[in-house]
């Protein structure tokens, strides 16, 4: 006879959706198993920069988009989090940074300028004296506005940690070629992985990121239909390296940073730098020559002041899966919907990290009531680890 359990929940995607979501619903008294293919986080999750921001940097063109404001209260929640009096006590995660900039390579332009100043972004960000300018903006060439903003960065593997650490009883690693779907009439009733193992989930989530395009072909279901975006990422370390958290802005007429640079601390203890921005969009154009090559351009003149002769590089690319927009654009919001082909089975993409509360929250308004209890049934499967971020696999 092969194991079963019956759980109001199983979650498919051991990244932020999923870990958030599964600490959620628990809270509320669901009874509720996670499923992941790899270790917890391994695709965009980890390759997150662990910024929690709130939509200024997609309103450096002087307007608030809708983008931006649909972003702007979730620092909130995360600072709730974080005080351990939140939806989730995130109390013990490592902050790398409260300290977030806004910088410019030269002089803002002044209708930027005036948009910063004004109502609308009051309390959201603060022009900076030079004396408290960040380390590495603090050389005498620097020229330029130095903001602070109320975002913070977390260390990403450790939120995965501290997000799995009260749950690892109800978190198993699958080989998804073992997986495989019983549904009938609009209702998947079941999940078997293999010959042994059966999950008769009142209501499945799919919170798999790019993984999910594969779970809903298997259910033979159309849609919600699935996007990829590509990033193309730096990465790029060396001795005394300073250090920044922070965008660079490019001209005021465009809705994105030049530049953001996110700091993590290697296990050698070496500093590296992590680069995004319009670097990693405009940089799936390159190869990984052309990427680092163009990477090395732009940290010289933007810091003609440091010297990168003996910094190690490498880029990483990143698919980012959402929800199908017209001619690709960017979604606004996090997305969650019912799958055409079973009713009982919910499609899920935060489409960044930030958003994972708002993701929590939408696919708990497609939940039923609760109803099983949470017994801990012990699936004969593996636990999975945290996965391991690119500034210690590729450099």
């Amino acid at each position: 006879m092969p194991t079963q359990c019956a759980p109001d929940i199983a979650i498919l995607g051991g990244g932020i959706a999923g870990l958030w979501l599964l600490n959620r619903v628990r809270q509320q008294g669901y009874s509720a198993v996670l499923l992941t293919d790899q270790d917890l986080g391994h695709a965009q999750t980890i390759a997150s920069q662990g910024m929690i921001h709130g939509g200024l940097k997609y309103a450096l063109s002087g307007t608030l988009s809708g983008e931006s404001e649909a972003i702007a209260a979730m620092p909130a929640r995360w600072e709730a989090c974080l005080a351990g009096h939140g939806e989730i006590d995130l109390s013990a995660v490592n902050v790398l940074s409260r300290d977030f900039y806004l910088w410019s390579s030269g002089k803002l332009a002044s209708r930027l300028t005036s948009f910063f100043a004004s109502k609308t972004l009051r309390g959201r960000i603060e022009r900076m004296d030079r004396d408290a300018f960040p380390d590495a903006l603090a050389h005498k060439a620097f020229r330029g506005s130095v903001y602070r903003l109320v975002d913070v960065v977390l260390d990403v593997p450790d939120l995965l940690d501290k997000l799995a650490a009260p749950h690892r009883d109800r978190i198993y690693r699958v080989d998804p070629a073992q997986l495989r779907w019983e549904h009938a009439n609009g209702h998947a009733s079941s999940l078997c992985i293999g010959d042994g193992i059966r999950i008769n989930a009142r209501q499945f989530v799919l919170a798999a990121g790019a993984g999910n395009a594969a779970l809903l072909q298997q259910l033979g279901s159309q849609s919600p239909a699935m996007q990829k975006r590509p990033l193309h990422q730096v990465i790029v370390s060396q001795p005394g390296l300073p250090a920044l958290y922070g965008h660079c802005t490019g001209t005021a007429a465009k809705a994105s940073p030049r530049l953001t640079i996110s700091t993590h601390t290697r296990r050698d203890g070496q500093r590296a730098w992590y680069l995004g921005g319009d670097l990693a969009t405009e940089g799936i154009a390159r190869d990984a020559d052309a990427q680092i090559a163009f990477a090395k351009k732009e940290l010289s003149a933007l810091f003609p002041w440091m010297d990168w002769q003996h910094a190690r590089w490498a880029s990483l690319w990143i698919d980012r899966a959402e929800p199908l927009q017209q001619q690709l654009i960017k979604p606004d919001e996090a997305f969650a919907a019912t799958a055409n082909s079973a009713r009982n089975v919910i499609v899920a993409w935060p489409t960044k990290l930030t958003l994972a509360p708002d993701l929590a929250d939408r696919v708990i308004a497609l939940l039923d009531a609760p109803q099983q209890p949470d017994a801990n049934t012990v699936l004969p499967l593996p636990a999975p680890g945290i996965a391991s971020p690119c500034w210690e696999t590729l450099l």
